[in-house]
C-alpha cells in the first residue's frame, strides 16, 4: 500500500514507518521542520512538508494514499487539530482504504480487573478529549479503525522515561504514586508500530487495545528502575506528584490491567517484548 502517516517523526511513528516499510509499503509521512523531515527520511518515508493544522494538505495526500495512520498530536488545541485533521484525512481517502486513528487506553479509567474494549470509559481530565473525537470518527464515514495504545515504553523513550526516568537522574530519588499496588498496562513501541501495520487489514469501525498483557504493578516498575538507576524510591501522593509532573499525574495514579485479546484474535498481532520489567530496568 501507499501509506500517509502523520507523527512520523516521533517516538512512535519511526518506528511504525519501520515497520510498515519492513512489510513492503510505501510511505509518505508529514514534517513540519526540516529536522522532522530527516527523520523521516531517515526511518524509509518520503517527507510531505506541513502541519497538522494544513488540512488542505492532509486531504490532498490523503487521495494519494491507499490508507492513512494518524500518529500526530498537537501541543495546542489538541482536540481540535486532531479531529479537524482526521476529517480531512478521512474526507480525502473515502471509502479506498483504511484510516488508522490513535486512541489511547487512559480513557477507560480504573479498570476492575483485566478489561477489554467493552470496558465502560471514565477518562482523567487529561485524556477526555479523546471519547467524543473518537465516536466521529467511527461515525465520520470510510474504513475508520481505531488503535489505542496503553503506556508506551522502550527504545529509552516515551512517557515513564519523561516523567520518572529523567526526574529521578536529575533529582536522586524516583516517584511513585500511592503504595505501588495499582497496575500500568504496558506495550513497547516495537510492538506498538507493529500491531499499526497489522491494523491495515482491520475491519471497518474496529477498536483494538494495544497492550502486551503483563500488567505489571507500579511497585514493581518503580523497583526496577530505581535499582537501574541506584536512587531510593519514594511514595508521595497523587496531589503531590501532580505538583512535580502536573495533570499527567491522575493519568499515572490510574488503576489499569488490559488485554489485546481481540488485537491477537482478528489481527495476529503477538508482542515479541514479553518481559517489560526487564527491559525497564
Amino acid at each position: 500500500m501507499k501509506v500517509f502517516l502523520t507523527g512520523g517523526s516521533g517516538y512512535v511513528g519511526r518506528p511504525t514507518i519501520q515497520a510498515l516499510t519492513r512489510h513492503g509499503h510505501q510511505v509518505a509521512a508529514l514534517a513540519r521542520t526540516d529536522e522532522s523531515a530527516a527523520l523521516v527520511e531517515a526511518a524509509g518515508a518520503i517527507a510531505v512538508r506541513g502541519e497538522l493544522t494544513n488540512t488542505d494538505v492532509l486531504r490532498e495526500q490523503a487521495t494519494l494514499a491507499d490508507a492513512v495512520i494518524h500518529l500526530g498530536m498537537a501541543g495546542v488545541n489538541t482536540a481540535e487539530v486532531d479531529l479537524a485533521a482526521a476529517r480531512a484525512m478521512q474526507d480525502g481517502l473515502a471509502d479506498r482504504g483504511p484510516y488508522i486513528h490513535t486512541g489511547g487506553t487512559w480513557v477507560f479509567g480504573d479498570t476492575d480487573g483485566v478489561a477489554d474494549e467493552t470496558h465502560p470509559m471514565a477518562p482523567p481530565a487529561l485524556t477526555s478529549w479523546r471519547l467524543d473525537n473518537e465516536r466521529q470518527v467511527l461515525d465520520h464515514g470510510g474504513r475508520p479503525v481505531i488503535v489505542m495504545p496503553g503506556l508506551v515504553y522502550g527504545n529509552h523513550g516515551g512517557l515513564i522515561e519523561a516523567f520518572y526516568v529523567e526526574p529521578a537522574r536529575k533529582d536522586g530519588e524516583l516517584l511513585q504514586i500511592g503504595d505501588g499496588s495499582t497496575h500500568w498496562a504496558l506495550v513497547h513501541v516495537e510492538d506498538l508500530a507493529e500491531l499499526y501495520v497489522r491494523a491495515l487489514d482491520a475491519k471497518p469501525r474496529s477498536v483494538y487495545v494495544g497492550v502486551d498483557d503483563q500488567n505489571p504493578t507500579t511497585g514493581d516498575v518503580s523497583r526496577v528502575l530505581a535499582k537501574s538507576l541506584d536512587v531510593p524510591v519514594r511514595e508521595v501522593t497523587e496531589a503531590e506528584a501532580a505538583e512535580r509532573m502536573g495533570p499527567i499525574a491522575e493519568a499515572f495514579a490510574l488503576d489499569q490491567r488490559l488485554t489485546a485479546a481481540k488485537a491477537r484474535r482478528e489481527l495476529g498481532w503477538l508482542p515479541k517484548h514479553t518481559d517489560a520489567l526487564a527491559e525497564l530496568g
